[in-house]
């Protein structure tokens, strides 16, 4: 029989009462004056007692009570205690064992009777049993039952107790510790024999790779609670606040099994307590209100928590009055956050994003729920600290949603390395959006000033730029390691600096990370992008604490630190936007925002015999180089191990050439480009293709017909005829079963 949560922690809970109370009963036979022994027999039995009503177990709370009764008379000092006492309060552990087997067997208290051995202790807590009547207590008691059972004792343990066991969280921190190191020695022994030949050597280092993975994952895994441990909590709140308030609101939730962190459990409780708290008071609108909208008098609320690319995402939603942009915009001006002209040419979005702002909000009067404008702004910042983010949409008259995304873990962590000023800085790819590499003249000419500000139009759109040498006071000398950089900093930028001649600096790059922080993408343009890698977060010494700019640090394969950067803590020191920078920005939004109209993210391929292939950027999870040699299969199957899954693989040329030749597929190359391409929340594939061109942002106005079922149409990209694949189809030809399993 399957068991729910509550259920399992209760059963396991109690039987670890029950054998710490059959152990101190007998110790307590020894020494019966022992206030510390029958102190804790007392508090063990209260404690079951009170998680069985709780349950609503009847049966089990009858006998518990019955002996925590007798327990407090001896407690008190009105009884003393008697070998026939201490029997009869070892059957009492007797009938509860044998209930919680019914429990973990059958889901229900079993048919046992004990109205006797509960009277029983009656008499003994009046002090009115006959000392030569109670040897004879068990006896009677396999006589009442009927038919012969076997009597349980403490020592048959219940199987869910054999199956689990109660670790202390500090030992669990240890370990992840640990585990940290390991990583680290792991990352130090895969880059020196990524540069050895002795095969044995590689061989070995692959294997230590993979079991350190593992026992990564493993570590990790016991760390991880369900979101349910806070969310128990909100029927009650939800329900305390709708009463005072005059209203009525049905609270739903899904995905209550979601795992996270513990620490990161405890970093979210609040803030999601405050949101829920603001649905309820901002959002649903009392009975009379609904009915004069057309709407249930009874308010809808949800919860639902889901996994998805290594990132937990919470979705709060109200069906309530919703958000008015125009009227947060009004407020914002009334309390000096924004200005007028600010307002005047905000979005939406920018306007609904207001709510984050501190001192904004929302409510038409102070209560001792809401109204002062405290708390929103602490939801994002708390929200910030541990990597994670957080949208609002709303409709008026129709609801409110709020979306986080939240790391799984913030001990071991994704990153990008990128090197500047000769210095290595990891940067947490859950704050990057893309790269941009820019070279020769398009390097001399991609960057524009606005109001004596560098920006880089990133598809028609301005995006502000940082340079991480000038931020960090970084020798700005190249490497003798590292290409040379065209970075200019923004006070060398002029006019002329910007029309330099086209045969200078032929051999210059840009490198350009697109960021994002909070609601403001930036793009911060560094020496040299290495690769990606995760890496074991270590905090920072009390001397750098004090740096915004930095989130901790982590130990590289070759030893060195290298520092994590806080992108939000960049942005804030850089002062990405001024008013000025903001203004412009906005008023070249507002020209681009017709040519905007159904305008498409897409990747753009090189497909097989040079065809120029395009995709929809939201399918894509992940763009990789890997190895020929990595990939293992047969000629009708191909996977490769990536990111603790098995990958299934899909040659595109042998798709599109109608054949399972993968020779022919992968052609001699020692590198092949992945395209990770999603089929669901749970599943996905990787796309083989021949080279990655570019992620452009493309208005489809002429569109031909497809040449074959995979295709859906061909349109005119980048002035070259380009083929848009049906993704669907690709994997319904290359990999049906992971169509059946995300079915």
């Amino acid at each position: 029989m399957e068991l729910d949560e509550d259920l399992k922690a209760f059963l396991l809970e109690s039987n670890e009462n029950l054998s710490q109370i059959e152990v101190d009963l007998v110790a307590l036979e020894q020494e019966p004056d022992s206030a510390d022994v029958m102190n804790r027999i007392y508090r063990a039995l209260h404690t079951l007692k009170g998680n069985c009503g709780f349950l609503g177990f009847e049966i089990l709370q009858s006998v518990a009570h019955a002996g925590e009764s007798l327990l407090s008379r001896l407690r008190d000092r009105h009884l003393t205690l008697t070998p026939e006492i201490t029997t009869a309060l070892l059957q009492v552990l007797d009938a509860i064992q044998q209930i919680l087997t019914a429990l973990e067997a059958t889901g229900n208290e079993g048919d046992g009777d004990y109205a006797a051995l509960i009277g029983r202790l009656g008499q003994l807590q009046a002090g009115t049993v006959e000392a030569d009547l109670v040897p004879a207590l068990e006896r009677v008691e396999t006589e009442e039952t009927g038919e012969a059972e076997p009597v349980l004792t403490m020592s048959s343990a219940a199987s869910v107790s054999n199956s689990n066991i109660r670790v202390d969280v500090d030992l669990l921190d240890k370990l992840m510790n640990l585990v940290g190191e390991l990583v680290l020695c792991r990352n130090q022994i895969l880059e020196y024999a990524n540069n050895q030949t002795d095969k044995a050597l590689i061989d070995t280092s692959q294997r230590l790779n993979i079991v350190t993975t593992e026992l990564q994952e493993g570590v990790m895994q016991t760390r991880m609670q369900p979101i349910r441990n806070i969310w128990s909590k909100f029927p009650r709140v939800v329900r305390d606040i709708s009463l005072s308030l005059g209203k009525q609101v049905q609270l739903e939730m899904d995905g209550e099994e979601t795992e996270l962190d513990k620490t990161l459990i405890e970093a979210i409780a609040d803030p999601l307590t405050h949101l829920v708290r603001n649905c309820v008071d901002h959002g649903i609108e009392t009975p009379s209100e609904r009915l004069l909208a057309g709407k249930p008098e009874v308010g809808q609320l949800f919860l639902r928590a889901f996994h998805e690319s290594g990132y937990v995402n919470i979705e709060i939603a109200d069906d309530g009055k919703g958000i008015d942009a125009g009227q947060i915009k009004i407020k914002a001006v009334q309390r000096g956050l924004i200005t007028t002209e600010q307002a005047a040419r905000m979005s939406e979005q920018e306007a609904l994003n207001l709510v984050f702002l501190p001192g904004l909000s929302t409510a038409e009067q102070v209560t001792n729920l809401s109204g002062r404008g405290v708390g929103m702004d602490v939801v994002q910042t708390n929200i910030d600290k541990i990597g994670g983010s957080i949208d609002v949409s709303s409709q008026p008259g129709q609801g409110t949603s709020f979306k986080l995304k939240i790391p799984l873990t913030l001990a071991i962590i994704p990153t990008l390395i990128v090197s500047s000023g000769g210095e290595r800085y990891a940067i947490p790819q859950v704050s990057l959006v893309e790269l941009v590499r820019l070279e020769g003249k398009q390097a001399q000419r991609g960057i524009e000033m606005v109001h004596g500000a560098p920006v880089y139009r990133l598809r028609g759109k301005l995006l502000p730029l940082v340079y991480l040498n000038q931020e960090l006071q970084l020798d700005t000398e190249p490497s003798l390691e590292q290409p040379h950089a065209l970075q200019p900093s923004p006070a060398e930028i002029n006019e002329e600096t910007l029309e330099v001649t086209e045969s200078e600096n032929d051999m210059d790059v840009l490198n350009i990370l697109v960021l994002q922080a909070t609601d403001k993408p930036f793009g911060l343009l560094v020496d040299t992008i290495n690769d990606t890698q995760e890496i074991v977060v270590k905090p920072l010494g009390k001397q750098l604490k004090g740096l915004s700019c930095f989130a901790g640090a982590t130990i590289m394969g070759d030893g060195r630190v290298a520092l994590i950067l806080d992108v939000q803590g960049l942005a804030q020191r850089a002062h990405v936007i001024s008013e000025a920078q903001e203004v412009a920005l906005l008023a070249d939004g507002l020209s681009q925002e017709q040519t905007d109209i159904d305008r498409q993210m897409l990747l753009l391929f090189e497909g097989p015999n040079e065809r120029h292939m395009a995709l929809p950027l939201d399918r894509v999870t992940r763009l990789e180089k890997i190895s020929s040699r990595d990939v293992e299969g047969t000629h009708r199957k191909h996977v490769i191990q990536y990111r603790q899954q098995i990958l299934p693989l899909i040659y595109l040329s042998s798709v599109l050439a109608n054949h399972n030749d993968r020779a022919a597929a992968i052609s001699s190359e020692d590198t092949i480009a992945m395209v990770v391409v999603s089929v669901d929340d749970q599943h996905n594939v990787g796309l083989v293709v021949e080279n990655i061109i570019d992620i452009v942002e493309e208005q489809i106005l002429i569109k031909g017909t497809a040449t074959q079922p995979e295709i859906q149409y061909s349109a005119v990209i980048q002035n070259r005829i380009t083929e848009l694949i049906d993704v669907d189809a690709i994997i319904r030809a290359g990999a049906p079963a992971v169509l059946q399993a995300a079915s």
